[in-house]
């Protein structure tokens, strides 16, 4: 049962709406000003369209001719408001203010006309033609109930908020009477003579309320000079001349012949005309008046699109001294005549535009208008392309071509810009018009580098002057804007010496040359900016990051690192190894006093008697340590790390192996071609008693003197003499090591005390040195074995500590970081 009643309903809804539509159009009202969104009325629910169908359907609006500001949601189906409002925009004085849509409809195409009526509402103040109007009556022979005309307000709106009321400011000698008329003329009523010498000015606000809730209201200012004398005004035979004219009348056209009469004699009675306010003001030069026979006459064309009703006084006035008028009114109404297209016409245009220009800055004032009325004299305007100008509209027919976008002359430097306007007529006429609009650059990019960081790899010793790279900056910017200049930014480089002492930059061309030799041992990344400057006003400039990777070269040899003990070179073994004591170097770091090292009879296989210890200045392969026993050579009970350089028993200890062992061993690296050092380490054996007393004791002249004893007790006397020589050698070797050890304490200090300048860092594994140099936050090595051409970082690990056990193992291959070509 419901599902009958509901399809019988539904049977109704249908059958009602194209009742509607096929009786005549859809009416909808909305009020001016009403918000975006409101919805005005269900078109598709009263043109009887289910459900879902107004989207299925592509139900959607069609404005005839002027902008409609409102449109068909494709979802709901609802008319909505979409823009701003105006009815005085839209219609003007005309009532009521009805817009023509068509709403189009598809499977199958149909057109429906709806009627949307913009209601007014108070939204214009009252204006006045002028705000101050002077005024001159003469004392005493002015009778009162002399009536004076003024020039009404006007308001935009229509209806009840057009409608206007006028007060005048307190006075007892004048009041403000209004006319019934068609035009409602406005007067000035003198209700008590006046006395020029009581006061000769008299000062009035006239003010207009119209009748809108809440009310607006406008004033002007009256001024009224009081004259000395006066005699007989001249009277018009009426008071308002009515005239039609179509607004197709040519020039010297009669509009109307006005009479007045003045009942003194002589030149008291002879009267002179005159118009004495035109409204609209701006027609005041439209019509002209013979001063002796009050002809008035067309002087100028009349446009019944700008005024479609003139009203204008007429004051006659006479000779006399001073002179008497009386006036009257004259209304013109203006036929309209259609034959006029749309017309576009550029009154001001200002170009070049900045590139810089800000959204809404105006290009071009224009102006558009059709001489016609109605539908005929609707016109849209719009430009293409859609972007990046628009037009904006002050008043109606009067637009300004303004920025809608940002603009950049480096992407488009001219626009061609073309108006069109096209009105509602059928059919439509439509007027263009082009605007060349040129863009002139300003000094907004900045120079631009092709990459933000360049590298460059250059191996050190190169020679003075040489190029290292190329630096590039592109600025799209025309002439002096666009012209970059380069500079080196100072930087300090190894905490003490600025970039400049190393690289210098062409100002014109970009390139970078080397100022001096790079040695990568001061050095290893040489990092600095460019500046690239352009000539604009003020100049912009733009930054790239130079880095330079000084490659090493295999320029130093390697070299011996003290002992933790104070020695040179060597750390004493644990275990049952004896303390350092013996050490002699060849090479390029010179030699020092020999000294000797001790190990007891009986020692087992593996023990670590001694550690060499050495670095490279070099990096990578350059830096690549390994550890050679040179002499003696074939079996001998001890062996040397390769890698880790830790000397080692290869058997047990014998008296058969001596009482000293004397061991040559070569430190190299793996530059081409190698370089290398060569050390002299004497091993010293004895018996185990001996060896712990000598390992337990101090490191001074105590320890020394114990170990001669022991020694001279269970050596043969051919050992006397070298122990009397290693005691002698020890004394001396000692004081040389504690110098040696607080200077190089001092000097790490120092580095550690000068903040960000270098500091001291080696560059190695657990069992060997990669590299010795200066560095601040990273190392860098660059391998040059086998391959020769891998730039590597490794991470800075120092020595152990004295006595800590170190394993010979094959260090893992060094990672790799880049390629030098």
């Amino acid at each position: 049962m419901w599902v009958c009643c509901g399809g019988v309903l539904r049977v109704l809804l249908l059958v009602q709406a194209a009742w509607r539509v096929s009786v005549g159009q859809v009416r909808y009202s909305v009020s001016e000003e009403a918000k975006v969104g409101t919805v005005v009325g269900r078109v598709a629910q009263d043109l009887g369209l289910e459900a879902g169908d107004a989207e299925a359907r592509r139900l959607r609006l069609v404005a005839q001719g002027r902008r409609a500001s409102v449109e068909v949601s494709g979802a709901s189906g609802a008319l909505v408001v979409s823009s701003r409002l105006d009815r005085e925009e839209l219609c003007g004085k005309s009532a009521p203010c009805a817009l023509r849509l068509e709403v189009l409809v598809e499977r199958p195409l149909r057109v429906f006309h709806v009627e949307l009526e913009v209601t007014d509402i108070n939204d214009n103040a009252p204006v006045f033609p002028v705000s101050r109007k002077n005024l001159s009556i003469a004392e005493l022979t002015t009778v009162p109930g002399s009536r004076f005309p003024l020039e009404g307000a006007s308001d935009a709106d229509i209806g009840s908020n057009a409608q206007l009321s006028y007060t005048l400011s307190p006075t007892e000698h004048f009041r403000i009477e209004e006319e019934k008329s068609r035009s409602k003329s406005l007067f000035l009523v003198l209700t008590k003579p006046l006395d020029r010498e009581t006061v000769p000015v008299h000062r009035l606000v006239v003010t207009a309320s119209d009748g809108g809730r809440p009310s607006l209201t406008g004033t002007m200012e009256l001024v009224i000079s009081v004259l000395d004398v006066n005699d007989n005004a001249p009277q018009f035979n009426q008071s308002v001349y009515s005239v039609i004219l179509p607004e197709d009348a040519p020039e010297g056209t009669l509009v109307a012949r006005v009479c007045a009469t003045d009942p003194d004699l002589g030149i008291y009675g002879e009267v002179i005309y005159e118009i004495d306010g035109v409204v609209p003001p701006s027609a005041s030069d439209v019509f002209s008046i013979d001063a002796r026979s009050g002809d008035i006459r067309l002087r100028g064309a009349l446009d019944f699109e700008t005024v479609s009703l003139y009203h204008f006084h007429i004051k006659a006035k006479d000779k006399g001294t001073p002179p008497l008028s009386g006036h009257c009114s004259v209304e013109l109404e203006v036929l309209d005549v259609n034959d006029n297209a749309p017309e576009v016409r550029v009154t001001s245009l200002s170009v070049p535009v900045s590139e810089d220009a800000s959204v809404g800055t105006v290009v071009a004032l224009l102006s558009v208008w059709d001489g016609d009325s109605g539908a005929n004299g609707r016109v849209r305007c719009w430009v293409r392309p859609s972007s990046p100008f628009g037009l904006v509209s002050r008043l109606s027919g009067s637009y300004s071509l303004v920025v809608r976008e940002a603009l950049d002359r480096e992407r488009v430097s001219e626009y061609e810009v073309e108006v069109l306007a096209e009105d509602g007529g059928s059919p439509s006429l439509s007027g263009r018009r082009g605007v060349r609009v040129p863009v002139s650059d300003v000094n907004d990019n900045a120079p631009s580098f092709s990459q933000a960081v360049y590298t460059v790899l250059t191996r050190e010793n190169n020679a003075a002057g040489a190029e290292l790279g190329r630096v590039w900056a592109r600025d799209p910017d025309e002439a002096g804007n666009g012209r970059v200049r380069y500079s080196l930014s100072e930087a300090v480089v190894g905490g003490w010496r600025s970039a400049s002492s190393y690289v210098s930059v062409d100002a014109e061309s970009g390139r970078v040359w080397a100022v001096q030799a790079l040695d990568y041992e001061e050095v290893q990344v040489l990092e600095f900016e460019v500046r690239a400057v352009d000539a604009g006003e003020p100049p912009l400039s733009g930054n790239a990051t130079v880095q330079v990777f000084v490659v090493d070269e295999n320029d130093n040899a390697p070299s011996l690192l003290p002992a933790a003990g104070g020695g040179a070179g060597v750390e004493a073994g644990g275990g049952a190894g004896g303390s350092l004591e013996a050490w002699s170097v060849e090479g390029s770091s010179g030699a020092v006093p020999p000294l000797w090292a001790w190990a007891s009879w009986g020692s087992p296989a593996g023990q670590v008697v001694a550690k060499v210890r050495a670095v490279d200045a070099d990096s990578g392969y350059n830096a690549w340590l390994r550890y050679e026993l040179w002499e003696p050579r074939g079996k001998v009970p001890f062996r040397v790390g390769l890698y880790s350089g830790e000397v080692r028993t290869t058997r047990a200890l014998e008296e058969a192996d001596g009482p000293r062992q004397r061991l040559v061993i070569v430190v190299r690296d793996h530059g081409e071609p190698p370089r290398s050092v060569t050390a002299t380490l004497s091993v010293s054996l004895v018996e185990g008693a001996e060896a712990a007393a000598v390992a337990g004791g101090s490191s001074g002249p105590r320890a020394s003197s114990v170990s001669e004893e022991v020694s001279l007790l269970s050596s043969p006397s051919s050992r006397n003499v070298w122990l009397v020589v290693a005691i002698c050698a020890v004394s001396s070797l000692l004081v040389l090591a504690v110098v040696l050890y607080v200077a190089s304490r001092w000097s790490a200090r120092a580095g550690v005390v000068s903040g960000p300048g270098p500091t001291t860092l080696v560059c190695a594994s657990e069992v060997g040195s990669w590299s010795y140099s200066q560095r601040q936050s990273r190392s860098l090595c660059v391998a040059e074995g086998a391959g020769k051409s891998d730039l590597m970082v490794f991470s800075p690990n120092f020595p152990p500590p004295p006595g800590a056990a170190a394993k010979e193992t094959q260090p893992e291959p060094p990672a790799l970081l880049d390629t030098v070509g």
